[in-house]
């Protein structure tokens, strides 16, 4: 039997490989002399720089960068030598993870240590990025990255305006004279799975901007200074495009990229699959093995494990799902690739317990070898 294992992380308790090689533990209790290949998988978020780096057989690196509120940081990402392609997640170097609740407040916050990283990149000799920009904790436009890269965001003195959303509404002057030359070489694909436009009722900062610890009164003056910025820069850059689907992703930092860079966004599902080239092991496949942390109707919806489940049905594959809980709308799962899916709690629990790390690998390694003895009996009848 030839098996692919593609599963997302459980998120706060398992990556993407720990969850692969607990479902492999579990099947070779079965029969140890079983094929199994296990790919990590992201949809652009979380874990999207240890399934590339993985699965394209790259080295990670780590280097310390400006925090959103301006502190170090110690940002992970990944170099593809072969390709000088480098993978990237803006959270490790702006995501809200790194804010305590209490500073949340995207006024103050930047996306400058991105621009670092890409910088940092480019000095290796980098030329093509991959950028997963989920989980961002900014609402700066892109202004901060811009800044790094050597786009001078001046206000009406002639200073460099400061970090944060409050920076854009000093915001009159933008230039690119001192932008560092190897980025005009430099295509980005960006790994963005939302549509927002920039600015108004449906732009990253009404939509995204109470969870960043934004209030309304914030709410309108960001909105209306994106908008300015907007403005700004479709006078001397012709691509901005405030509404183009995709501009409001990670608070702006979608029309950062479309504005000054040569970039475009993509499905982060459908990114970090062409780039592990998964079909090429699917096509030889006889059970495909998916799943993430919570399988719920949102999952249905294009998250990474259907985008494992349709390329498998391209190929008529038989395709499992393994989730830490599952939610009653979890069912439309089945009608987009996905045959049957498994929860793996195997008893009353607290949330805490069942998170603990060695607790899901084992109920994860036993879900799977009970699932799978009935499998194998199936195809073997």
């Amino acid at each position: 039997m030839n098996i692919v294992i593609a599963i997302d992380s459980f998120k706060g308790s398992l990556s993407s490989m720990e969850a692969g090689e607990a479902i492999g533990e579990g099947i070779r209790r079965v029969n140890p002399e079983e094929s199994i290949t296990i790919y990590p998988l992201a949809d652009g978020g979380e874990g999207t720089v240890e399934a590339l780096v993985h699965g394209m057989k790259g080295t990670l690196l780590s280097i310390t960068v400006t925090d959103p509120l301006g502190k170090p940081v110690n940002c992970a990402y990944g170099i593809i030598e072969h390709t000088k392609t480098a993978i990237i997640e803006m959270s490790g170097a702006a995501g809200i993870t790194l804010v305590p609740e209490t500073e949340k407040n995207p006024m103050q916050t930047t996306t400058y240590g991105v621009g670092e990283v890409i910088k940092d990149a480019i000095t290796r000799g980098c030329r093509r990025f991959i950028i997963g920009i989920g989980g961002s904790a900014t609402n700066d436009g892109g202004a901060g990255m811009l800044q790094a890269l050597g786009y001078e965001l001046l206000d009406s003195t002639g200073k460099e305006i400061p970090f944060g959303a409050i920076g854009l509404s000093m915001l009159k002057t933008i230039t690119d004279t001192n932008v560092i030359p190897e980025l005009r070489e430099c295509t980005f694909y960006v790994a963005c799975d939302v549509t927002n436009p920039l600015c108004g009722e449906l732009g990253c900062s009404a939509i995204y901007g109470p969870q960043k610890g934004a209030t309304p009164e914030m709410i309108t003056d960001m909105d209306k200074w994106l908008e300015h910025y907007a403005a700004l820069s479709k006078k001397s850059y012709p691509k901005a495009d405030a509404n183009q689907a995709g501009t409001g992703a990670a608070g702006g930092m979608g029309f950062a990229f479309l504005t000054f860079t040569n970039a475009v966004l993509e499905s982060g599902i459908k990114i970090v699959l062409e780039e592990t080239r998964l079909e090429e092991k699917i096509k030889d496949a006889d059970l495909v093995i998916t799943g993430e942390g919570r399988l719920d109707g949102q999952t249905a919806m294009g998250k990474a494990p259907i985008g494992v489940a349709k390329l498998a049905k391209q190929y008529g594959k038989t395709v499992i799902a393994f989730a830490g809980s599952v939610t009653r709308d979890a069912g439309e799962c089945n009608q987009y690739g996905i045959d049957a899916y498994f929860p793996i709690l195997r008893t009353i629990t607290t949330l805490e317990e069942a998170m603990n790390s060695e607790n899901a690998k084992r109920n994860l390694s036993d879900t799977a070898e009970q699932v799978y003895r009935l499998y194998r009996k199936g195809t073997e009848g």
